[in-house]
């Protein structure tokens, strides 16, 4: 089994990354919103602080801003796992 945190707080993903409890982190763009700060500087930071993925969610809606989006999401960092959603546009970008 494996746990993975579902936050955009890098407090708290810092310090249970060290504690050895989590094996990677979930997060959505409404959780890195309310943090104020640049999407791709949350992801950037929290791919930072563990070696496990982050699941970075695309916002795009059609299937090649999708693509276009979880490109630029996959050069963040090598750990970094677009999300896309389960609609027919999110399975074409797959």
């Amino acid at each position: 089994m494996k746990f993975f945190v579902d936050t955009a707080d890098t407090k708290d993903i810092a310090d249970l990354a060290s504690s050895g409890l989590i094996d990677g982190v979930t997060t959505n763009p409404s959780l890195i919103a309310k943090s104020g700060r640049p999407f791709a500087e949350v992801i950037a930071e929290i791919c930072g602080l563990t070696d496990g993925p982050v699941s970075a969610e695309v916002v795009a809606i059609d299937a090649e801003g999708m693509i276009s989006e979880g490109r630029k999401l996959a050069k963040i960092a090598e750990n970094v796992a677009v999300k896309l959603p389960l609609t027919w546009d999110g399975l074409k970008a797959c």
